[in-house]
């Protein structure tokens, strides 16, 4: 399957929506549109994935390096809405611990201080 990436500005957030399977084969993808919008500044981001059916240990890595780039820019990274199957991996992984994981994207957007993983 493939995996879409869309972008939104809300205020000094940007809203990257992710649609499909992040694995192998398609974390690149999103690794560019990330790296794309640290070159232009933009540090606080907030990941819907709401649509995103499957992801593994690569997709996840793709969000842990954005969290430490997004760290380093004085920026913050948040996930939103992710589908219970996606929920399961950052917990097992011990990643919703550090990855701020909300139930809606605009919460996330928010930065409402009662994170899903709560």
């Amino acid at each position: 399957m493939s995996l879409t990436v869309h972008t939104e500005q809300h205020g000094d957030v940007v809203v990257v929506s992710v649609a499909g399977e992040l694995d192998m084969a398609t974390a690149p993808q999103l690794q560019d549109q990330i790296t794309d919008l640290l070159d232009k500044g933009r540090s606080r981001l907030v990941f819907d994935l709401s649509d995103v059916s499957f992801c593994d240990s690569t997709g996840l890595s793709v969000f842990v390096r954005a969290k430490n780039s997004c760290d380093e820019a004085g920026g913050v990274v948040r996930l939103a809405a992710p589908q219970r199957g996606v929920l399961r991996i950052l917990e097992v992984s011990g990643l919703v611990e550090v990855l701020h994981t909300y139930p809606t994207v605009e919460q996330a957007v928010a930065g409402d201080p009662t994170p899903a993983s709560s």
